[in-house]
């Protein structure tokens, strides 16, 4: 079987060629941070991104090493990051068509504890976020940096999985993943939630009734990748009493994951609405999410309505 790098995948795929570069500078950053996570300081860094949180020296980084690479290719129009207070326009002599968004180390407190995590993005043809809808993204791609470094991109025509190899290369390891309809497998975010939410305790306890198998890791990148693995699963944070609107937030990673679920037969959604249907009103948008198997998602649906 011969070898199939990710830049060869996107070439035959024909996409775009501005866009298969966005999606290469990506990966390759993505080499960069993995390094660094590998070598560098997992401390405090001594800030605060937008949302109050403290910072990791390797959340600074990381963002620093994506933007720099984003803004230098002259590709993008403007840049939105989880760790960043505004959005990031790129002056004129350096501008292309694409918006890129992401969290840049999703997970990241889980560093010291050795577990995977990951880095999220979504790509918009626009020069302008706010107003869009997660189904306007182009593309969505994820790294997990776990035993393995992987990539999974979808540009709208499926999900393909690629493993970064010893000589520093994403080489193809599955094409067009599926997630299976139903769901054994469940991932419950904030089971505190279940002392005043009702009807998500009564969700966990029928998941519990009906022997699923807890596969919760506590961060949002390894546990829908192990749902896009096994092919099946569930994983949930819901709103709560002191945050109705829950905590992930809809622009930097419930959009891109909801595209990725969909390309792979899955469906995501706030317990109400498609996550893809929500316009992006603010950058610090949250949302509820229930993502992973179809007829698990609407059973979702049925009980929370």
């Amino acid at each position: 079987m011969s070898v199939v790098s990710l830049d060869k995948h996107l070439r035959d795929a024909k996409i775009d060629h501005d866009l298969r570069h966005v999606i290469g500078i990506i990966a390759r950053s993505a080499k960069y941070v993995h390094n660094a996570m590998q070598t560098g300081d997992l401390g405090l860094a001594g800030t605060s991104n937008m949302y109050g949180e403290a910072q990791l020296a390797l959340d600074v980084l990381s963002n620093r090493i994506f933007v720099k690479e984003l803004e230098d290719s002259h590709l993008t129009s403007c840049l939105a990051s989880e760790e960043m207070e505004e959005i990031c326009k790129i002056p004129p002599e350096k501008q292309g068509k694409y918006a890129v968004v992401f969290d840049p180390l999703d997970g990241s407190s889980l560093v010291n504890a050795n577990l995977s995590i990951g880095s999220i993005f979504g790509i918009y043809e626009t020069d302008k976020i706010l107003g869009k809808k997660g189904d306007d993204q182009v593309a969505s791609l994820v790294i997990v940096y776990g035993p393995r470094v992987t990539l999974l991109y979808t540009v709208k025509s499926g999900v393909h999985e690629f493993i970064l190899n010893a000589v520093g290369e994403f080489i193809l390891t599955q094409e067009n993943i599926k997630v299976e309809k139903d769901a054994k497998n469940f991932a419950p975010g904030n089971l505190r939630a279940t002392a005043t939410e009702k009807k998500y305790a009564k969700l966990v306890q029928s998941w519990m009734d009906e022997k699923y198998t807890l596969r919760y890791s506590g961060g949002m990148v390894p546990d829908i990748n192990h749902i896009l693995m096994k092919g099946q699963g569930i994983f949930t944070y819901p709103g709560y009493e002191d945050a109705p609107r829950g905590k992930l937030r809809l622009l930097y990673e419930c959009a891109p994951m909801a595209l990725l679920m969909e390309q792979a037969g899955g469906r995501a959604t706030d317990g109400d609405k498609r996550i893809l249907d929500i316009e992006i009103e603010k950058l610090d948008q949250r949302t509820p999410i229930f993502i992973g198997s179809e007829n698990e998602v609407k059973k979702v649906e049925k009980i929370l309505s």
